[in-house]
């Protein structure tokens, strides 16, 4: 069983920067396709942030609302996501969840627990 673990969350007041982690274990992670970053805020549905895959250099895709100001990575050698997340803004605050896809057959998707991230104005 794969197990996402997310860790950097926390308080920080507009304008500042926080970044987030996943670390991947378990499982088939030598399998993995693609990770990326959701959020949730309170009474709106999950949304993609940002993602990339595990091929190559790595191809991103952000939410048009975080372009310019969040950068999503990788490091393979770790199994590890990050998300930098710079000039954030009140309407950042949510739980961040970690997604893992991996190539399996049928494909296979985890997902972490979640970290709070919280923005004050």
């Amino acid at each position: 069983q794969v197990q996402l673990v997310e860790s950097g969350g926390g308080l920080v007041q507009a304008g500042g920067s926080l970044r987030l982690s996943c670390a991947a274990s378990g499982g088939t992670i030598h399998n993995i396709k693609t990770m990326a970053w959701y959020r949730q805020a309170p009474g709106k549905q999950r949304e993609l942030v940002a993602s990339i895959t595990s091929v190559g250099s790595g191809s991103t895709n952000y939410a048009n609302t975080v372009k310019g100001r969040f950068t999503i990575s990788r490091d393979n050698a770790k199994n590890t996501v990050y998300l930098q997340m710079s000039s954030l803004k009140p309407e950042d605050t949510a739980v961040y969840y970690c997604l893992s896809i991996h190539g399996d057959s049928p494909p296979m998707a985890y997902w972490g627990q979640g970290t709070q991230v919280t923005v004050s104005s």
